[in-house]
């Protein structure tokens, strides 16, 4: 790498650490704690790329992007925060933010941005000055896993893109919340948002009554997978005849669809009219590295609320950790409010815990999901819908290579991810030469994470 990077963050340690790795590979570093002096520093002309912390002590660095973008057009800036929400994401890509890395990072996945950014001209464009935003206590959508982070980045990207969005995940995983999170940080933000129920399309007044309520704002069909036919027929007219100016369409599910078309339960014009794009929302129980955090959160939350300052043991958050959490956030937001209120001690023990959850459905061994259904199985219905998609024509040529890179990647990325990111246990694991693991990566443009974290 080459070029001078200006580090900000309070944390003595993280801008040691910053400072001799960018200086090993070949950058001259300037670094600070100061927001006041990294702007200085910025308007004088210093630094070809910017990693800073969102939280410091005289100043919130999301905040200055406006700033950085008006006096240096072009400069790329890293946004790393320990606030690991979906806002945190949403207001580094409203910002324009060249890239968002949640703490604890991996040192070689930040080198590896960093020197991307050193690259790449970032494109100069006006720089909107982000709106004040409210705290992210009242939007339980946290988690640092890459799932989740992976969740963040593509609504980050999707929310002011004029596409419908389809959000499928189980109950209690927060679809409802991405959809309000996506709305509340478009450029539609100030028009309405309108959640429709199966009832809200009845009689024939149903459909214009519910464009006149949305306004060219938002409009969500929620669990659309529990509409009768006679609904779906009424939603694909009224997408045909959406006045000027729209709403922005977005749609959840609990439910795959793909059977349900199949099985002539849903409508395969109305599926491709809302599922412009997909977000899938983990369950909980694919996501448990988050539930202490999650946890955490709830027991802020409730002693902001007044209902007591309560913490776990190591032994209670244990348990509540390895619970399968069959109704997702919801529940163990519930599960952490009764603990609040009914333990007996500022510090909630495993006995209480034992307690409360005997009463909740038992928990279930942590799994991938899938329900016993051949991998083949699950393959074969998103090929069909592929060639579905182009009528009575073929696909171009080279759908073989294609349909493997496809699934070749995501292979890759989960297998990495169990092996902590381990590239010659990966290899093994695959079953695969390390040198054709390394290939592929590049290739792919697949990130690699090591478990091994920066705190």
């Amino acid at each position: 790498m080459d070029g001078t990077v200006l580090v900000a963050d309070d944390d003595r340690t993280i801008r040691t650490v910053l400072t001799q790795a960018l200086t090993r590979a070949g950058c001259k570093v300037h670094a600070t704690a100061s927001l006041t002096t990294l702007m200085r520093w910025i308007e004088e002309g210093k630094g070809d790329l910017v990693i800073s912390d969102v939280m410091m002590p005289d100043g919130n660095g999301l905040e200055a992007l406006p700033r950085i973008g008006e006096e240096r057009p072009g400069l790329p800036v890293i946004v790393i925060s320990a606030q690991n929400t979906i806002m945190t994401a949403i207001q580094a890509a409203e910002a324009e933010a060249f890239d968002y890395l949640p703490k604890p990072f991996d040192l070689p996945d930040l080198m590896k941005r960093a020197a991307r950014a050193l690259e790449q001209k970032r494109r100069v464009s006006p720089q909107r000055p982000a709106e004040p935003r409210e705290e992210g206590g009242d939007l339980p959508l946290v988690g640092r896993t890459a799932a989740m982070q992976a969740l963040y980045r593509l609504v980050a990207r999707v929310m002011n893109a004029d596409l419908s969005v389809m959000i499928q995940g189980e109950s209690g995983t927060g679809k409802s919340l991405i959809a309000r999170a996506i709305h509340d940080f478009s450029d539609r933000r100030t028009l309405p948002f309108v959640v429709a129920q199966a009832g809200d399309l009845a009689g024939a007044e149903g459909p214009s009554a519910l464009m006149a309520r949305a306004r060219g704002g938002s409009l969500v069909f929620d669990e659309v997978s529990d509409y009768d036919e006679e609904t779906q027929v009424r939603i694909v007219r009224m997408l045909d005849a959406m006045p000027d100016p729209a709403p922005r369409i977005m749609a959840t599910t609990q439910r795959d669809l793909t059977p349900m078309i199949e099985a002539g339960a849903f409508r395969q014009d109305l599926y491709y009219r809302l599922g412009g794009v997909t977000l899938a929302v983990p369950a909980l129980r694919d996501r448990v590295e988050d539930i202490p955090l999650l946890a955490d959160h709830f027991l802020v939350r409730a002693e902001r609320e007044g209902l007591g300052t309560r913490r776990f043991s190591a032994e209670a958050l244990s348990l509540v950790q390895t619970y399968s959490w069959p109704g997702n956030v919801r529940q163990l937001e519930n599960t952490v409010r009764r603990l609040v209120v009914t333990a007996s001690e500022e510090e909630i023990a495993r006995p209480e815990v034992e307690a409360v959850l005997g009463a909740q459905p038992p928990p279930q061994p942590l799994r991938a999901g899938g329900g016993g259904e051949k991998l083949s199985a699950s393959i074969s219905r998103p090929l069909r819908r592929y060639f579905d998609l182009h009528g009575g024509s073929l696909p171009p040529p080279g759908l073989y290579d294609r349909i493997l890179r496809e699934m070749e990647a995501p292979l890759i990325e989960i297998a990495l991810d169990a092996t902590g990111g381990n590239q010659a246990r990966c290899a093994d694991l695959l079953g695969i030469n390390r040198n054709t693991l390394r290939k592929k990566i590049t290739d792919l443009d697949i990130q690699v994470t090591r478990r091994r974290k920066l705190m």
